[in-house]
């Protein structure tokens, strides 16, 4: 699978079925819903990167999302590089400091 729409529609096949977006930096929200999990609430399970053939700005990563509990799950896709969001320390290190990084 070479798509961000392919890789998407794979994980919510897989029950990833939230989306999540970024919230004030220091958390994660899920849209249509007053769920929010800040960095020591989920788990990063896997990550995709893709990178635009000829434009940076088509830079993206995909993370798939588990909240400690295991009652959540989903993804949240944020820009690369220069393009992605300002995000406090703690969801920085959240974002990377897993086992597939």
């Amino acid at each position: 699978m070479t798509t961000l729409s392919e890789i998407i529609n794979k994980l919510k096949a897989e029950g990833y079925t939230e989306d999540f977006n970024l919230s004030g930096g220091d958390c994660i929200a899920c849209a249509g819903t007053e769920v929010k999990l800040h960095p020591e609430h989920f788990v990063v399970d896997r990550h995709f990167r893709f990178e635009g053939e000829s434009n940076p700005d088509d830079e993206a990563v995909v993370y798939a999302i588990s909240s400690i509990d295991g009652a959540t799950k989903g993804t949240l896709v944020n820009g690369y590089g220069m393009y992605s969001d300002q995000l406090s320390d703690d969801m920085v290190k959240a974002l990377k400091d897993r086992k597939d990084l």
